[in-house]
């Protein structure tokens, strides 16, 4: 897990016309949420934003954590190739949507791919971080596919022993359901993050707008590569310098090629992808970080996505953005 540093000045906590910053978070999905909003005297309370929230969290946890026995992901896991099972809307809507993500990038993007996340070390399942021999890779790339499943009606079906993993996407699902309900509540600035993904709308009630900074790939202590400015727009940030282990002097990333079975093994750090859906930037992250930095350059000026790359180097990092991220962005200047 990658994070995004707010940055918030003293002058936030301050009301402005009667409007005041309400904050508030927790832990979630294995790790941590946080929700900042601003409140009009007529704004719901701290208490029924938070009970909203927390209500979506349950619930997405409820269907789609690998970490718990009682999951839907995990029943529908258990399910031997040939069955198929009802799921909830949102379950088919991701399951959907990652099958998109996956043809079109030529099966960079992969939902499918716990059995070799186990292996190395990285799943709900692991025994710990190991390197698998090229028969265990082998016999475990032969069960992921989003071409094993289908969708009939409201029913999942697979024609081989697949199995599900959400965690590339379901915090950005949060994020947008959060974002949506509190619209509902009538709020109208906000600022949702959700295990390091986040959405911003509106501002602040200085009448500043929302800035986040992207956070360089150090392992030692959060530094800021690039600050942005944020309304309406969603950030997700994947790479390789978080979740990792070491053996015999190599680095293996948790981010693996559904192609090889493996780590990636390029030099693409990182890379940060902006956009209305924070589902889809939380998608397109991982599948950009997947397609390594050419590869995930040509594909982002391709469908005009938003992306930042940082590059590893032999003295540093190199950086850039797409087209796209430099039109949103390079005016406001670092």
């Amino acid at each position: 897990m990658t994070r995004l540093i707010v940055l918030l000045s003293a002058s936030v906590l301050l009301a402005g016309c009667g409007d005041r910053l309400e904050q508030f978070g927790g832990p979630t999905m294995g790790s941590s949420y946080s929700v900042r909003y601003v409140r009009s005297a007529s704004g719901p309370s701290v208490e029924q934003v938070r009970r909203e929230v927390e209500g979506i969290l349950a619930e997405v946890d409820s269907q789609m954590s690998t970490y718990r026995a009682d999951s839907e992901v995990v029943r529908f896991n258990a399910l031997p190739a040939g069955s198929c099972t009802a799921l909830p809307g949102p379950m088919l809507e991701l399951v959907s949507f990652a099958s998109d993500l996956s043809k079109d990038s030529g099966g960079a993007f992969d939902m499918t791919v716990e059995p070799l996340l186990d292996l190395w070390g990285f799943g709900p399942q692991s025994r710990g971080d190991q390197v698998p021999s090229a028969e265990a890779i082998a016999a475990a790339k032969a069960e992921i596919g989003h071409q094993h499943l289908s969708i009939r009606g409201q029913e999942l079906c697979k024609d081989a022993p697949v199995q599900l993993d959400f965690n590339s996407i379901a915090a950005g699902y949060a994020v947008d359901r959060v974002v949506t309900r509190l619209g509902e509540l009538g709020v109208g600035s906000a600022l949702v993050e959700i295990t390091g993904e986040l959405k911003a709308v509106g501002r602040k009630p200085d009448g500043s707008p929302w800035r986040i900074a992207i956070e360089a790939p150090r392992d030692d202590r959060q530094v800021a590569q690039r600050i942005i400015q944020l309304d309406g727009l969603g950030v997700s940030t994947s790479g390789d310098y978080r979740n990792y282990f070491e053996k015999d002097g190599r680095r293996y990333s948790h981010t693996l090629d559904p192609a090889t079975g493996a780590p990636i093994s390029h030099n693409l750090a990182a890379v940060t992808v902006v956009d209305e859906s924070v589902l889809r930037a939380d998608g397109l992250s991982t599948l950009l970080l997947v397609l390594g930095p050419e590869a995930g350059r040509v594909y982002a000026e391709r469908h005009g996505i938003a992306a930042f790359f940082v590059i590893r180097e032999d003295q540093g990092f190199r950086s850039h953005g797409s087209s796209r991220f430099r039109e949103l962005f390079d005016q406001e200047g670092d």
